[in-house]
């Protein structure tokens, strides 16, 4: 592969135009099978992800609170420093909380043709399950997060619990 073929990327400026964008996600490449983007915190972030593949994830600036549900059930945290960075294996639930001023490297793989990344939401009271939103990401420039966000918020219904009505609020406004 020819130099002029592999990205570089100075991670520093990565995120300050990040940040001077106002957008949540700067794609670095989806190349091959190889996926690298820059993601800014969101205030509001509460459901948990379910990815396909494997991730890796590097705090540029800031700290992260990776909540994530473990198999026994419940959740738990793991709070990655800036300048560190975590292993998260394919089928981990988890949900990476940071300030909007804060950014994480993410890398991963690409979607094969039928692969599902699922968003699911657990209740705020009594923690069962309230809600997934599955979708196929083609191209992640789509900011899938904003969507499954819009349909779940979007729906008081998929927000009420049906073990005990509790109606998670709509954490976007």
């Amino acid at each position: 592969m020819h130099p002029s073929q592999m990205p570089l990327v100075d991670l520093e400026n990565a995120a300050a135009e990040l940040q001077n964008s106002g957008r949540r996600v700067a794609v670095l490449w989806q190349e091959s099978e190889s996926l690298a983007f820059v993601a800014r915190g969101r205030e509001y972030r509460s459901e948990f992800h379910l990815n396909p593949s494997d991730e890796v994830m590097y705090m540029i600036r800031g700290t992260m609170n990776l909540h994530y549900r473990k198999p026994e059930g419940g959740s738990d945290i793991a709070v990655i420093p800036e300048g560190a960075c975590i292993f998260t294996p394919t089928g981990i639930a988890h949900s990476p909380r940071f300030a909007p001023d804060s950014f994480v490297l993410v890398i991963e793989r690409l979607r094969r043709a039928g692969e599902l990344d699922r968003f699911r939401w657990f209740c705020p009271s009594c923690d069962e399950f309230l809600h997934e939103e599955a979708v196929h990401i083609e191209d992640y420039r789509t900011d899938p997060v904003a969507g499954a966000y819009e349909r779940f918020y979007g729906s008081v219904e998929a927000r009420t619990c049906t073990a005990c009505g509790t109606v998670m609020p709509d954490e976007r406004l």
